[in-house]
């Protein structure tokens, strides 16, 4: 077993990559609490662990099931640490002696993209106020600001067929969303996914700001729209998703600075 030093013992009994991957993690809900992105105890970030964490190599002929973190449920985002997160399976059953229960609609949609969509490394979902109002309308994103603009042939729309508690339902999901990193899901929220959890952030945030621009304008008027070609152009030239400027990094890191002088309890 490796060890993590200058960590909780918690850490220390645990495969140190699994440790990096949890307080990361952890870091980010607390970061969504800053942010706003709350919804009392409900919604979900979650994490596939690294293939050496849950026993495999890089000679094995077969990768070992996959493990998941995701937020106990129950706790508030300000409340998940590294060490209460809960390990999963694909089908969302607890692998470990965690205490804290699993939302089992949390892990319909997540489950579904995690072992469907080999980029899903991770998968955030939020009910934010504006994310869902845009999710309401039946035009959807509009592209007529900076934010939309990026975003341009990224985001995927599935009808709402209720809360999310059926796993009949992630065919149709999978389907809906395709190859596409965002899917807004009508009368719903949004929904990112991404290889890095940064990643994933950063593309959630740029859909979070579309809809709190497109919220505010939709008081003022008729919009100036923004041509296919002009977005696709503002999309190509977007340096916070290209791996040469970060993917996201600087952007998770500075957010994790914030959180840092609020409360470092994630940590543990």
């Amino acid at each position: 077993m490796s060890v993590v030093l200058n960590a909780p013992a918690t850490a220390r009994a645990m495969h140190p990559d699994e440790w990096s991957a949890r307080v990361q993690l952890a870091a980010c809900y607390r970061i969504f609490a800053m942010l706003g992105w709350t919804e009392m105890i409900y919604n979900h970030i979650t994490v596939r662990l690294p293939d050496n964490v849950s026993g495999g190599s890089a000679t094995a002929a077969v990768a070992p099931p996959p493990q998941f973190l995701i937020n106990p449920f129950g706790l508030h985002y300000t409340e998940v640490t590294a060490s209460n997160l809960v390990k999963v399976d694909l089908q969302g059953r607890k692998l470990d002696d965690n205490p804290w229960p699993v939302n089992p609609a949390g892990f319909t949609i997540h489950g579904a993209l995690h072992g469907h969509r080999p980029d899903a490394h991770c998968v955030m979902h939020t009910h934010t106020t504006a994310g869902i109002a845009v999710a309401c309308t039946e035009g959807g994103l509009a592209q007529n600001n900076f934010y939309s603009a990026q975003l341009h042939d990224m985001v995927a729309y599935h009808d709402f067929e209720g809360i999310t508690v059926h796993a009949d339902e992630a065919p149709r999901l999978l389907a809906s969303l395709g190859q596409k990193p965002l899917l807004i899901l009508r009368n719903h929220g949004l929904l990112a996914c991404g290889a890095t959890l940064p990643l994933t952030l950063v593309r959630l945030w740029t859909l979070q700001r579309a809809c709190e621009i497109q919220l505010a304008q939709a008081a003022l008027g008729r919009a100036i729209p923004v041509s296919a070609a002009v977005a696709h152009k503002t999309t190509h030239d977007s340096f916070q998703f290209d791996a040469r400027f970060g993917a996201g990094q600087d952007v998770f890191d500075a957010l994790v600075r914030q959180v840092d002088r609020i409360d470092q309890s994630y940590k543990t």
